[in-house]
């Protein structure tokens, strides 16, 4: 009887899924950079605006480059598993993009459309 994953590892498994793809494309430009799926961003308590849902830290010393992904705000913000999983290749080309200095259209030509 195959063991059922929980919301936490079937969201993992479509971060892994994206970032699998995108560096198929980009692979050299990505070879040091770490994708890491927190459950919330760390924000101070007086923080006021948008949850972030997600964030690229440098890396500092030996320590490659982070590309975080906050579960639990991405979610909240999707309305079921299709548009969840849009919204983790958005997030994932726009921080990839910002990251290389491109156009997130120029890192995926699917990006911020509504067909898979």
């Amino acid at each position: 009887m195959p063991v059922s994953r929980t919301r936490a590892e079937r969201f993992d498994d479509l971060v892994d899924d994206e970032v699998q793809r995108l560096k198929q494309r980009w692979g050299r430009e990505l070879a040091q950079v770490r994708f890491v799926v927190d459950d919330v961003p760390a924000v101070e308590p007086s923080f006021d605006g948008p949850v972030p849902l997600g964030q690229t830290v440098a890396g500092e010393d030996d320590r490659s480059v982070q590309i975080l992904v906050f579960r639990r705000p991405v979610e909240a913000r999707a309305k079921g598993e299709a548009e969840l999983s849009r919204l983790i290749r958005d997030l994932l080309v726009e921080e990839v993009a910002d990251l290389l200095g491109l156009s997130p259209e120029s890192v995926d030509p699917s990006y911020d459309s509504p067909d898979d």
